[in-house]
């Protein structure tokens, strides 16, 4: 089911999953005339869904400079005269509209309001977008979370490029929203991270029942994204590494000594998760 929001226009918005290579998702959100791309790895499924719903793209959204996030952007802008907008720190030569933390944007023609986040770690100058307010303000309906690689339902980004210390700092960043956050990540790894994961707290009751409920979706073909910040702040060790029971854990298995801190301990979960 589509994940849906009005904007104070009362134009209701959809964001949909547009599936990519082997696990990507590319989220295009609409309100049913005109449309907005969130790192477009690939044009021909975007223009595909394009086509089939008859929509118009009006903004490209890019989060970081990896190809299965912009290989698309040339083709679409062949056919669309559409701003890009994407991260000012991070090389990439479409973006027209350059962003950092502390800006705003108002994604043409869909009428959504976007507030910007730095969020370094999986590459030096990676961006997330967030819907619903910067200051998680009640009252202000559901919010949305565009974060790339570096937040994933169940686990984070590689550090292609930044530091632990980066990558912890953004996490916490995006952990700080609101509980009901929805979480967009960009690709299907849920179900490997959950393993992950209990690897690291077997005990965690919420951790397996998530674990049972995205398995029988996968069973069933459905994404398991979005997430939100509550089950990730519940389940994901990435957000959970200040955690005394996951310190214990990466000491008893030799990953870090023991009265690690937390940072040691973050960094040592990603290592663990790069040959697990």
């Amino acid at each position: 089911m589509p994940a849906s929001i009005s904007t104070p226009a009362g134009a209701a918005l959809q964001v949909l999953p547009v599936p990519a290579f082997n696990d990507n998702y590319l989220w295009l959100v609409h309100d049913g005339s005109h449309a907005a791309v969130v790192d477009p790895g690939d044009a021909e499924p975007i223009l595909a869904a394009l086509r089939d719903r008859g929509l118009t793209l009006t903004a490209i959204l890019l989060t970081h400079h990896h190809r299965d996030h912009i290989g698309g952007v040339p083709a679409l802008l062949q056919r669309f005269d559409v701003p890009v907008f994407g991260p000012r720190n991070d090389g990439i030569a479409a973006v027209t509209q350059p962003l950092g933390e502390g800006d705003r944007i108002a994604v043409p023609g869909i009428g959504l309001d976007l507030a910007v986040l730095d969020v370094p770690g999986h590459t030096h100058g990676h961006i997330a977008y967030y819907a619903g307010g910067a200051d998680g303000a009640p009252g202000m309906g559901p919010h949305w979370l565009f974060c790339g690689d570096t937040l994933f339902a169940g686990g984070c980004g590689r550090l292609f490029e930044g530091t632990p210390a980066q990558m912890a700092a953004s996490l916490d960043k995006l952990a700080a929203l609101p509980p009901e956050t929805e979480v967009f990540c960009a690709h299907e790894y849920t179900l490997s991270n959950l393993r992950f994961a209990l690897e690291i707290e077997p005990g965690n009751e919420a951790l397996r029942a998530r674990m049972e409920a995205e398995t029988k979706k996968r069973q069933h073909g459905v994404p398991t994204v979005p997430s939100t910040i509550a089950v990730e702040r519940a389940t994901n060790p990435f957000l959970r590494y200040r955690d005394e029971r996951i310190a214990q854990r990466l000491a008893a298995a030799g990953k870090v000594a023991a009265n690690a801190a937390p940072l040691a301990v973050f960094a040592a979960l990603r290592e663990w998760k790069n040959h697990f």
